[in-house]
């Protein structure tokens, strides 16, 4: 123990001095007994003396409640109890991370990373390689040094606010700096990210206990962690052994200088006294080869670490070097999440079921005796189809080896026939839909099997679903919840009666209030005016996607004008193949959907095409083909389109020898690849922007 950190004795008598003084002291060496304790786990006082001192504490704030602040480590005891978390608005979006799976893809990462940069800067880059840890994201907000909020991740933008819970959490520490040694003075502002987790041996400790006294277990320690940090009553949350690392600095201000890298940042924020998990790992980018192979390594030796992670995350060091390279619509582009592979287990399949798509695709699926794969509890897994099922020959009632695909979605990779015991039943795929009865259709020369009946329930809730979502219509607050209750209630009978909702009904529905109905009115309101292909591509015709829709209406003014079209101007349009034409015309030429079309009009939908004005201008890309692919930096991809075809452009939906240029953003997928075979220029924003010129 150093000179510095009083002793329950220094204490003795004094209370009456200067009450103030005494109880400063005293938060002052708890703060650093809990660091020593719960961060460097190097206690230098026993647990009588530590409990010694935390009662003179209590024992003064009782005296002079005046001088109880929340700051204060008899806080941790929870005890707080809310009605509702309250939203909180995070000062910057918290955005999700772009996935890797493969060293191949760890290194197409650098390689656009160095695409962003200018070539000078490039020689400068560094990266570090931290654990993705499995737990529960938080941000955590100091003011002066003192924690005065937390919040979850939540959307992304905006979390919930959950202080009082955060509080319980030993390794948090409520002011900064915590040693009373360290010559840095606190920032005035510092909003911090980091997860909050549970070992493993606590977790599965804590179950065991649980599952003695009959009460409710957790399926993993992250699961764990985000119900203990969602309650309602904090004394619940102090009772669970939550852990915390902090990982990131959002907002630095005040005193400073502070480091222009994120492993300075680290450093910095360890020296302040928040916990830093230690083994991060820095390289230079003429080592990328030994940080692929650290990375591979720490995949396989991940299980013997005391919580869970499920990959880690690479990210640019320089800070200036991250703002140059920016952000993609959703992920920042100087870092990485590197997804470990796949834990497989070996489990018994007990059934085999079927669910209905919105296409009306049949898809099997296997119900499994649940099994734990990398601390999820898996009970079903898909099939793909009826080939998959008879190729690999997997049986009712057989051992199966299940794989969680990217740590995620399970799938059945094969049966155990040296297992089989003679139980096992071959699977046949149904006749007739599940949901409503109809005889089911394979079309030829395809592997999927399809209910084609329009008024099938299950499909309608899926079409539903999709017509919905963000790359279709986009209407917030409407998901699948929604759209399976509007639907059984009768309320949804086609996708147009997405417009027509009777909203007093809907107003009678439990968890349908005034300003949840208003707010959902509205976001159905707004997505009337999403362009014509947003329409074009949530009707959900086979084969057409955002890319293929947008291709369609670059080419017709109007959904009337594309219904009109035949199979031979469909096909005559550059990325539209025979089937996507066969498909589109075969839509169209029943009456039921182009009524469906109609209804949309009526209800005020744009089903007009935004051709951009103004052609008659100059036209310097005039007789030249353009193909977009990932995210621009700062164009939609409406707004590209409209860019470089008011200058007399074309924009198509796939690579040809025709192609004469190829637009590339961030994650640019396989139309890159095929440019560069075909020796197509790839150009990023900037240079498109440049080109005119």
């Amino acid at each position: 123990m150093t000179e510095m950190m009083p002793t329950p004795d220094a204490f003795e008598g004094r209370i009456g001095d200067d009450a103030a003084m005494q109880i400063e002291r005293l938060r002052e060496a708890i703060r650093e007994h809990q660091y020593r304790y719960y961060i460097l786990d190097a206690p230098t006082v026993s647990d009588q003396e530590f409990d010694a001192l935390f009662q003179k504490l209590v024992e003064l704030e009782a005296a002079y409640p005046e001088l109880r602040s929340a700051d204060s480590p008899t806080l941790r005891v929870g005890g707080d109890v809310s009605e509702r978390f309250e939203r909180t608005r995070h000062p910057a979006p918290m955005l999700s991370l772009q996935n890797a799976f493969s060293i191949e893809d760890l290194y197409a990462w650098r390689e656009r990373v160095k695409r962003f940069l200018p070539e000078e800067r490039r020689g400068e880059l560094t990266y570090v390689v931290e654990p993705k840890f499995d737990g529960l994201t938080v941000v955590l907000h100091f003011e002066q040094g003192r924690f005065v909020l937390g919040a979850t991740r939540g959307d992304g933008e905006y979390g919930e606010n959950i202080t009082p819970n955060l509080r319980t959490i030993r390794r948090l520490p409520l002011r900064i700096p915590v040693m009373s040694e360290t010559k840095l003075t606190a920032p005035e502002r510092l909003v911090l990210r980091g997860e909050a987790y549970v070992d493993k041996a606590d977790f599965e400790a804590y179950n065991r206990r649980q599952a003695a006294e009959e009460g409710r277990t957790f399926a993993n320690p992250r699961n764990f962690a985000a119900g203990s940090l969602r309650q309602l009553d904090s004394g619940i949350s102090a009772g669970r052994p939550v852990k915390l690392w902090v990982y990131q600095a959002l907002i630095l201000e005040g005193v400073g200088p502070f480091p222009a890298t994120h492993s300075g940042n680290l450093e910095y924020l360890n020296e302040l006294g928040l916990p830093v998990y230690p083994d991060y790992r820095c390289f230079a980018d003429e080592a990328f080869d030994a940080l692929a192979d650290y990375v591979a390594d720490f995949g396989e030796r991940r299980y013997e670490l005391p919580f869970e992670v499920d990959g880690v995350v690479v990210k640019v060091d320089s800070l200036e070097l991250q703002a140059l390279l920016g952000f993609t619509g959703k992920d920042p582009r100087w870092a990485l999440a590197y997804k470990f592979a796949g834990q497989e287990a070996v489990t018994k399949l007990t059934d085999i079921v079927v669910n209905v798509g919105r296409t009306g695709a049949i898809t099997p699926n296997a119900v499994l005796e649940p099994v734990q794969i990398g601390g999820v509890t898996v009970r079903s897994a898909t099939l793909h189809n009826e080939d998959y099922i008879r190729d690999l020959d997997i049986r009712i009632n057989d051992m199966v080896m299940v794989k969680r695909a990217g740590d995620v979605i399970p799938k059945v990779l094969r049966p155990l026939v040296e297992l089989r015991t003679g139980e096992e039943r071959v699977w046949t795929m149904p006749r007739v839909c599940p949901a409503c009865g109809e005889p089911l259709v394979r079309p030829e020369g395809e592997a999927a099997t399809y209910c084609v009946n329009n008024a099938c329930p299950a499909q309608l809730v899926r079409e539903v679903e999709h017509f919905v979502s963000r790359g279709a219509m986009d209407v917030e607050g409407f998901g699948f919840k929604q759209a399976e209750l509007f639907v059984g209630k009768g309320f949804i009978k086609d996708l147009a009666d997405i417009y027509y909702l009777p909203w007093p009904a809907i107003q009678e529905l439990e968890g349908y209030g005034e300003k949840r109905v208003a707010n959902l009115m509205n976001a159905i309101e707004e997505s009337k005016r999403r362009p014509a292909f947003r329409l074009l591509t949530a009707l959900g015709i086979r084969f057409v996607g955002g890319v293929v829709a947008e291709t369609l209406m670059e080419h017709y003014a109007s959904l009337d004008d594309l219904m009109d079209a035949s199979v031979e101007d469909l096909s005559g349009i550059e990325g539209i193949g025979p089937k996507i034409a066969q498909s589109v015309a075969d839509f169209f030429s029943l009456e039921p959907n182009r009524a469906l079309v109609e209804k949309f009009q009526a209800a005020g939908v744009q089903t007009t095409s935004d051709r951009p004005a103004g052609t008659e201008g100059p036209q310097p890309f005039a007789g030249t083909t353009f193909v977009l692919t990932g995210t621009l930096p700062n164009m939609t991809r409406e707004e590209a389109t409209a860019y470089i075809e008011v200058r007399g452009g074309k924009v198509t939906g796939s690579v040809s020898g025709k192609t004469g240029y190829v637009v590339a953003g961030e994650n640019p997928g396989s139309k890159l690849d095929k440019a560069l075979r075909l020796g197509i220029p790839v150009l990023s924003e900037a240079e498109l922007l440049s080109l005119e010129g």
